[in-house]
């Protein structure tokens, strides 16, 4: 009896989580993701204005939430349904486009570090990969268009011509990154720490319009897309 209360609390607390993030129950971990991508979109404290602390702290609390909302999913499926929920992840977050990728990352698609990986012209486009370790990793000629790239750490990576089209890049470790020719049109590096980056032939814009949210960005010793050093 109070083994069947306790899972009826249970549930009715994962049911809340869906509702959270606007979904019916049982969506998709890819749904719970994509879900998660537009509502902190949406929620994102640099779209609101700056003197409306209110607003500001309720975009925070909106943000914890919906960050424990998806943990607790991805954990509740993980439990009801490893074999579905390790398959789900493989296809929405390897790394690796190809069929002969190494078996180890096949195993484990939710490792966090993937310092010095191979990655040349991967598709990573709308992949969630916030909070990664991609130290040194080469990235050149890869697409991550529209990726979710909140805090990680891209720190001595190679991105030459890589496509950052549209990328969110809040707090990101980009420190001595290859940033020559990558198409930052669009892109978010609110708060990213750029500091000795080469940016030479970067795209960030059209003409001399800017289209790369640079808020907080520290660009210090960086090599701007002109050949010019930021001091």
């Amino acid at each position: 009896m109070v083994y069947l209360l306790l899972s009826r609390v249970v549930m009715k607390e994962i049911e809340r989580y869906y509702r959270v993030l606007g979904l019916e129950v049982g969506a998709s971990l890819d749904e719970i993701n994509q879900a998660y991508r537009d509502l902190a979109f949406i929620w994102h404290p640099d779209r609101l204005p700056k003197d409306n602390e209110r607003l500001l702290a309720k975009a925070v609390a909106k943000l914890q939430e919906i960050n424990h909302a998806r943990e607790q999913l991805k954990t509740h499926q993980l439990v009801s349904h490893p074999s579905k929920t390790v398959s789900v992840k493989r296809e929405s977050h390897s790394p690796y486009p190809y069929s002969h990728y190494p078996q180890s990352q096949a195993q484990r698609p939710y490792y966090r570090d993937w310092s010095g990986a191979d990655l040349k012209g991967a598709n990573l486009k709308e992949k969630d990969l916030s909070g990664r370790k991609l130290i040194q990793a080469d990235l050149s000629y890869a697409d991550l268009s529209d990726s979710f790239l909140h805090k990680i750490n891209l720190e001595g990576a190679n991105l030459f011509r890589a496509n950052l089209f549209r990328a969110n890049l809040l707090r990101a470790n980009l420190r001595c990154a290859n940033l020559q020719q990558v198409n930052l049109v669009g892109a978010d590096l609110s708060g990213a720490d750029l500091s000795g980056a080469d940016l030479s032939g970067a795209k960030v814009g059209s003409g001399n319009r800017i289209m790369v949210k640079l808020t907080g960005t520290i660009l210090r010793g960086a090599i701007l897309p002109d050949g010019s050093v930021h001091h």
